[in-house]
């Protein structure tokens, strides 16, 4: 560089040497122009037009002046690559003396990745461009795709980005727990299901066989009654669930007297032999014997007690009769009237259309019986007649010279319903093996 520019001063100054020496002037004017040392020194020189001593001068001085720049410039880029030059040298006097220090850590050569380059390029300008030009390429490629698969992804829903398929696979996850939960559940349930169809058959046939015991036993019962009045009706638990039931009811009555053979020990009291409601009156006519108390007998909830005594085990003839003139009522034990009295309900019409039950009392009509209640005996041979039966028609029932069946109700095997397993209709002994001193 100095020895262009030297021989550029040179030339110009041997020009103007030539000019100011007084020369003969041609005509001609020649500008100065910087030739290399190598070159062609008879190289063709531009011809300028003819120019007058003053511009010449200015011109001079601008070309000076842009030299002058020109040379400062060069100086200081010369500058900047001594002050590159220099910190090149440090930085790999650095990394020598790094890798003669440092060659080995804890007995294992270093990596590629622990080398420290001190932030420098490659040595070859060119090899950096192109290195940094792939890498850019290489960038935008993978942008230009990654964006076409994002497009993709939109429009076509085909892929999702790694965040969303995660969340969906722990959706799916948990909704593929939940599903299985969900059928563990249902084969439980069916589980249950099954067994509880299992027990319900089970059920169903044992209350099947025992009904079939029951008609087989009705059936043999109903051939050995020597006539349809001879059987009584056996209930030998205190329970709610063990009853008879007359399948015919009553009419309007303004006077009846109920009569019946009764045979029990339960104690204390022998519970309810015999119960009528009728809608909206459970006790229209109850005759009972809970616990210490003696018999009562209720019309329409109205109560009075009879001096009756039953609960010896052995069988007893018992009527009751009832008027609705001034409530009169009189109770007869094995023939013989016991007690008698009035205002009972008086004025009082039996109503029709209700239910009669044997063993039970009810609390609504035909149910929602009591066990505490309940009869535990024997029971045989109960009429009913809309009269009051004179005391020599009871006296002949008692003691077995005669037999009235009731006009209301009368006792035959066909009338009598049994419920509850254990409760059975049987022949009856005969009258005269029923009698107290027998």
């Amino acid at each position: 560089m100095f020895s262009l520019l030297y021989g550029l001063l040179c030339f110009c100054s041997l020009g103007c040497r030539q000019l100011a020496s007084g020369q003969p002037d041609d005509g001609k004017r020649y500008i100065c122009r910087a030739v290399p040392i190598s070159g062609d020194a008879s190289c063709p020189v531009t011809l300028l037009p003819e120019l007058n001593t003053g511009g010449q001068e200015e011109e001079l001085r601008n070309t000076v002046m842009q030299l002058r720049e020109t040379i400062l410039q060069q100086k200081e880029t010369i500058s900047n690559q001594l002050g590159t030059i220099n910190e090149l040298t440090t930085k790999l006097s650095l990394c020598a003396s790094a890798s003669d220090d440092g060659k080995y850590e804890n007995g294992v050569s270093w990596t590629k990745d622990k080398q420290n380059t001190m932030g420098d390029l490659p040595r070859d300008p060119n090899d950096t461009i192109d290195s940094l030009g792939k890498t850019m390429q290489g960038l935008k490629d993978r942008l230009e795709n990654l964006e076409q698969q994002q497009l993709r992804a939109n429009s076509s829903g085909a892929s999702f980005p790694s965040e969303l398929r995660n969340l969906l696979q722990r959706r799916l996850g948990e909704l593929e727990k939940q599903l299985l939960r969900k059928v563990s559940n249902l084969e439980e349930e069916k589980s249950m299901l099954s067994n509880a169809t299992a027990a319900y058959r089970m059920k169903t046939e044992s209350t099947l066989n025992a009904l079939v015991e029951r008609i087989s036993e009705l059936e043999k019962g109903g051939g050995d009654f020597k006539s349809p009045e001879q059987f009584k009706l056996s209930l030998p638990q205190r329970t709610n669930y063990l009853y008879g039931r007359i399948t015919k009811s009553l009419p309007e009555m303004y006077a009846f007297t109920l009569c019946m053979w009764i045979k029990s020990s339960a104690s204390p009291g022998i519970g309810t032999p015999f119960s009528y409601g009728v809608p909206g009156q459970a006790n229209e006519i109850v005759l009972i014997e809970w616990g210490n108390n003696p018999i009562e007998l209720l019309i329409n909830d109205k109560v009075a007690q009879l001096p009756l005594s039953v609960r010896d085990g052995r069988w007893h003839h018992v009527c009751i009769a009832w008027t609705t003139r001034d409530g009169q009522w009189d109770a007869y034990q094995d023939g013989e009237k016991l007690g008698t009295g009035d205002n009972l309900a008086a004025w009082h019409p039996i109503k029709p259309g209700g239910v009669i039950i044997l063993g039970q009392e009810q609390d609504v009509v035909g149910g929602r019986f009591d066990a505490g209640q309940a009869f535990v005996g024997e029971l045989s041979q109960v009429n009913i007649w809309d009269r009051v039966l004179k005391p020599v028609e009871i006296q002949n029932m008692a003691n077995c010279t005669a037999y009235i069946p009731g006009n209301v109700v009368s006792w035959l095997a066909s009338n009598v319903e049994v419920f509850g397993r254990g409760a059975f209709k049987r022949p009856l002994e005969m009258c005269q093996d029923r009698l107290p001193n027998a």
